[in-house]
């Protein structure tokens, strides 16, 4: 049978017409996202009580300033944040499960749409009760959980050195493999940009909730992480 009789041939995977290569490359997702993260624990920290929803490192420190009964910390808060967390990362794993083999791009953009849509209601419940002891402890839960989903996503894509949430050992990574430690430096500019987007994110969190409140940092989190639900990759 000829290869005309036989149909047309499937795009190659390097194709650009794979839809697996169709939008923004992960490294550029994972990095933005890292910014969101560092706006998260912004907002997280100075207006919900000394707490993280994104970085659960610092939280468990957290937790022994809170158990300690160090002023400005509360356990019950961590316990809410370190708690949801987990949930949120249990369902990430879930949703791994069922989609991981299949499109990294479908994967990746219906995660992120979801995290879009948590950040969104976290967003809406700020602004119509921001001052409710109830709020708190709900953008508490709703935030963490939507990081958690997020980072069980991001530790199955296992994109190297972009966990978007925790620098230590990429700073590790950047000292270690450096020329000054006698490596090669070849991860250096990807490592960097993470440190960098995540300060970034940091400052940019700080400034809106210091002169906006909690609602519009929150509602900038969930555009940002919506257009990137429109626009991912399933590529590296």
């Amino acid at each position: 049978m000829s290869a005309e009789a036989a149909g047309p041939s499937q795009p190659p995977p390097t194709s650009p017409y794979d839809p697996e290569s169709r939008g923004l490359r992960l490294v550029a997702v994972l990095l933005v996202l890292t910014v969101v993260s560092g706006l998260i624990d912004a907002v997280s920290y100075l207006g919900l009580g000394h707490v993280f929803t994104a970085n659960m490192t610092g939280n468990v420190v957290v937790l022994g300033f809170a158990a300690a009964g160090a002023p400005g910390f509360s356990v019950p808060h961590t316990l809410v944040s370190l708690a949801s967390f987990v949930v949120g990362a249990v369902a990430g794993g879930r949703v791994a499960g069922r989609m991981g083999g299949g499109s990294r791009r479908r994967w990746a953009r219906v995660t992120l749409a979801v995290e879009a849509v948590f950040l969104g209601t976290s967003s809406a419940v700020a602004f119509a009760a921001p001052d409710a002891t109830a709020t708190v402890y709900a953008l508490i839960a709703v935030t963490a959980f939507a990081m958690g989903l997020r980072n069980a996503t991001v530790r199955r894509l296992g994109v190297p050195d972009l966990t978007t949430t925790v620098l230590t050992m990429t700073l590790t990574g950047l000292a270690a493999d450096s020329r000054a430690a006698g490596g090669t430096g070849r991860h250096s500019p990807r490592r960097s940009a993470s440190v960098a987007a995540m300060a970034l994110g940091a400052l940019l969190g700080a400034w809106l909730f210091l002169h906006h409140g909690l609602g519009i940092p929150l509602l900038v989190a969930a555009v940002v992480v919506g257009v990137l639900a429109v626009c991912a990759s399933g590529r590296e």
